[in-house]
């Protein structure tokens, strides 16, 4: 594994103007909370000149007079402006937090939402764990700016010109001589800048390795286990993990140098101020209470400097975390809904006609592995057309001028060996991606000129590969339509699911582990059929549904199947190819070509490839031809 940073985590200006105005579109709803914090923060930098003045007057006025009423009177006022000061560092404190936390409450749900709309050739390209980072981590570092970083910089600014005015107005040459280290503290902070901003790079870098390293793992742990991999994945993620260590290390090395540095130099400066200060006081031209005073405001004049630098790293953090979450935010879709285009209404349980027309078909991280000019979107419809510098012969080409068409009531099956393209024709149906040439209509209604919500609700997708979510039964049954409970068990009764849902702890209620991995296969299977049942969909769409049930439910679902297919359209990915033989027609797909197609019964008297596959799978051992319960049988 590489050990450079990733690309996006190259920083660029600490501060970027076009980022922070768009932070701030995030504050502009909650800017009474703002203003009030920065209110907050200004009364308590003013608060913190009322030690060192009362103080002063306390040594040269009460005490040489031995009024000791004033002397009370004087503590009276200094404490009650630490319970002042102590109120507002509370109440600022407060408003920053709830500021931090509502303001990335809308970022962190406009994030997910967009996350959602994405479309499926992000999610091929991108990591799941440096998407994880963005809606946590960097999220969390844009909270960090809010709640410690801009308002609290902007106090700090503030304390710190009250305080060197004060400074100024009560003796120039005291104020001057505790400033001669300030050069030395900018030297000191920059230096620190430039290292923390170099090892919070890194760690940054870590975290996003660290969790795409374990998204992975954790995700594939059934293979780690099976190869017993488990050594090998542990030594591989300590490497992570000790990387992970040393940049935290070293920014830990940093901090450990700088602070106490701040404080030789701020100790320095305040032994410059004693020297300075005793022979002008023997001379009486200052007073014991005016160097008294001027310690104490040098010590707080120099602590929001400190601040500053921290607040510093802070706002680059942050910088660095906006501008990966704007450039996820400005991700535009690959594939656009921008369709208006609607179906007239469908009466229910009908079906609707689905064409291909001379569909080309390659995948976009395919296409970007191989230099050579981009190719378009090409339709049928008169718009521009572009690629045609692409050979047809291309070996990167998934699909090859795919057409067919299949009407209300009819099954068209898929068939063919793995990587033939079925399950592409599929995702290009479901919009997952758009085809680069050719057209693909519902109704005569170009698919790209529809929403797709609509077009997605047209559909029941039964897959091979189950995905259930960590909810109750009933929820993941009703995912596609706000159902009634009985409508849910109706589903589910017509599928024969309910047998196995009246088994498992609170029913409908019981709440499955991720991914379902509480029931069976076969189990997860009757459920997803339940949930395309629930949706009443005019398309119906299997991905060798019944290949982990056995042959009884098999045959309860055929039964359910025969009865929500009248009708309606369906198509059917077979690998077993007795589950088709009653389809309307069957293509038969090789490299992304249809290479013949036909009925079962054309096909096999063709002689052809579909016919040495029936052959092939008729004579393999446990394969009989179980033609009694056909997809679309009957």
């Amino acid at each position: 594994m590489p050990d450079t940073a990733h690309d996006e985590e190259r920083l660029r200006n600490v501060f970027d103007g076009r980022l922070a105005r768009r932070l701030a579109g995030y504050v502009r709803p909650h800017l009474p909370l703002a203003l009030g914090a920065l209110a907050l923060l200004l009364v308590e930098g003013l608060l913190q000149l009322a030690g060192p003045l009362l103080t002063r007057r306390v040594i040269d006025v009460a005490l040489p007079a031995r009024d000791y009423a004033e002397v009370g009177r004087l503590t009276a006022l200094f404490v009650g402006a630490l319970l002042v000061q102590f109120a507002t560092d509370y109440g600022q404190m407060v408003l920053t937090s709830l500021l931090g936390q509502r303001a990335m409450h809308d970022l962190r749900r406009e994030l997910f939402a967009h996350l959602q709309r994405l479309s499926v050739a992000f999610f091929d390209a991108t990591p799941v764990g440096r998407l994880v980072t963005r809606v946590t981590s960097d999220i969390e570092s844009l909270n960090e700016l809010f709640t410690a970083g801009v308002i609290a910089a902007i106090g700090d600014l503030a304390a710190l010109l009250a305080i060197g005015v004060v400074m100024f107005v009560i003796d120039w040459r005291l104020t001057l001589a505790a400033f001669t280290v300030v050069p030395g503290i900018y030297l000191v902070s920059h230096v620190f800048q430039r290292r923390v901003r170099s090892a919070y790079r890194e760690i940054r870098a870590r975290v996003a390795r660290l969790n795409a390293f374990l998204q992975e793992r954790l995700t594939g742990i059934r293979v780690v286990q099976l190869f017993g991999r488990e050594p090998d994945e542990g030594r591989a993620f300590a490497t992570l993990n000790a990387r992970h260590l040393e940049s935290q290390l070293a920014s830990v090395r940093v901090y450990a140098l700088y602070f106490p540095a701040i404080e030789v130099l701020t100790t320095i400066a305040l032994a410059m101020l004693i020297v300075n200060a005793v022979s002008r006081v023997e001379a009486g031209l200052v007073t014991v209470g005016t160097v008294a005073a001027f310690l104490q405001l040098a010590r707080r004049f120099f602590q929001p400097l400190q601040d500053l630098s921290d607040k510093y790293n802070i706002l680059q953090q942050a910088m660095a975390s906006a501008e990966r979450i704007f450039a996820l935010l400005d991700t535009a879709p690959t594939v656009p809904d921008t369709g208006t285009a609607r179906l007239l209404a469908r009466r229910a349980g009908a079906g609707v006609t689905v064409a291909f027309e001379g569909v080309w078909f390659r995948y976009p991280e395919r296409a970007a592995a191989t230099p050579g000019p981009a190719l378009a979107v090409e339709r049928q419809d008169g718009a521009p057309v572009e690629g045609r510098a692409e050979s047809d012969a291309d070996a990167r080409w998934v699909l090859r001028d795919v057409s067919f068409r299949v009407q209300p009531g009819e099954t068209l099956a898929l068939i063919g060996h793995t990587g033939a393209g079925k399950t592409t024709i599929v995702n290009l149906l479901l919009r997952f991606y758009d085809p680069q040439r050719g057209r693909i209509s519902i109704d005569g209604v170009d698919i790209r000129d529809m929403p797709v919500a609509e077009l997605r609700s047209l559909v029941g997708y039964v897959q091979q590969d189950i995905f259930l979510f960590a909810d109750d039964v009933a929820t993941n049954i009703r995912l596609s339509a706000p159902l009634s409970d009985e409508a849910v068990a109706a589903a589910a009764h017509r599928v024969g699911a309910d047998r196995i849902i009246a088994r498992l702890p609170g029913g409908y209620g019981h709440r499955l582990a991720e991914r379902g991995a509480s029931v069976s296969v076969g189990e997860r299977q009757l459920l997803s059929f339940a949930r395309a049942v629930a949706a009443d969909p005019a398309l119906l769409v299997l991905d060798e549904a019944t290949s982990a049930v056995d042959s009884r439910i098999e045959a309860d679902i055929q039964r359910a199947l025969r009865e929500l297919m009248a009708g309606r359209t369906t198509i059917a990915i077979a690998h077993r190819l007795s589950t088709i033989v009653s389809s309307t027609e069957i293509l038969v797909m090789h490299h992304g070509e249809v290479r013949e197609r036909g009925t079962h019964e054309a096909l096999l008297a063709a002689g052809g490839l579909y016919s040495r596959l029936y052959r092939l799978e008729g004579a393999r051992p446990g394969g009989p031809k179980r033609v009694a319960t056909p997809v679309g049988g009957g």
